[in-house]
């Protein structure tokens, strides 16, 4: 128990720290909003501004998921490992409510920390595609055209005569080294609960055997 217990108080202490940090850039950034021009000018400098707002968005979320899958771990560890269910001072009831609030509670943290991130995402794209503000074309989205051109295509206005496909897009937030150290942690619980299923298997037989 002493190592991951030893990595989930790091990891609440170290996100105790970044809650604190995200709650002051928050409250800075909403000081600056009333002062901030409405021209494209000034809400594209507004846009580049929430990009810090927005990677501590995606840091918290990596940092709240490990920590819920920490405390997991000590958890099955000490029912499965250290027979926490045989203390006096172990109730599985509470447990489990309390195991129930810190999923509840992730799950709202993550899509609460994904609705900023998501936001800002769209404005890069429309500044990326309109830079001026203005209709352009743009590859498999719009494209302006005539009436003669229109014409050449038998008067038909179906957008994928003119705009074409548009290039694939990279998910620029998918962290690989985060994927696999979540994907670890699970893995590991699994294999235990292999190992512990698989001692059980050997035991009944050992007793049908006698």
């Amino acid at each position: 128990m002493a190592d991951p217990w030893t990595e989930l108080a790091g990891s609440r202490a170290a996100l105790k720290l970044d809650i604190e940090a995200f709650d002051k850039e928050t409250k800075a950034q909403a000081k600056r909003w009333p002062n901030t021009a409405r021209d494209n000018a000034g809400l594209n400098a507004a846009r580049i501004d929430l990009h810090t707002l927005a990677d501590r968005c995606r840091d918290l979320t990596k940092e709240i998921d490990l920590a819920a899958k920490l405390a997991g771990r000590a958890i099955d560890i000490a029912v499965k490992e250290l027979d926490a269910r045989e203390s006096d001072t172990w109730d599985t009831g509470d447990v489990n409510k309390a195991r129930k609030a810190v999923e509840a509670a992730r799950a709202e943290a993550v899509e609460a920390l994904r609705r900023p991130r998501y936001f800002v995402r769209q404005a890069d794209w429309l500044q990326e595609r309109f830079p001026e503000a203005k209709l352009n074309d743009v590859e498999g989205l719009v494209k302006l055209v005539d009436r003669a051109t229109i014409k050449t295509h038998d008067w038909s206005v179906t957008p994928g005569r003119y705009v074409g496909v548009a290039p694939e897009e990279q998910d620029e937030d998918f962290d690989f080294e985060e994927a696999l150290r979540a994907i670890h942690i699970d893995l590991k619980g699994l294999n235990e609960e292999a190992a512990e299923l698989a001692a059980r298997i050997a035991k009944n037989f050992e007793e049908l055997g006698a």
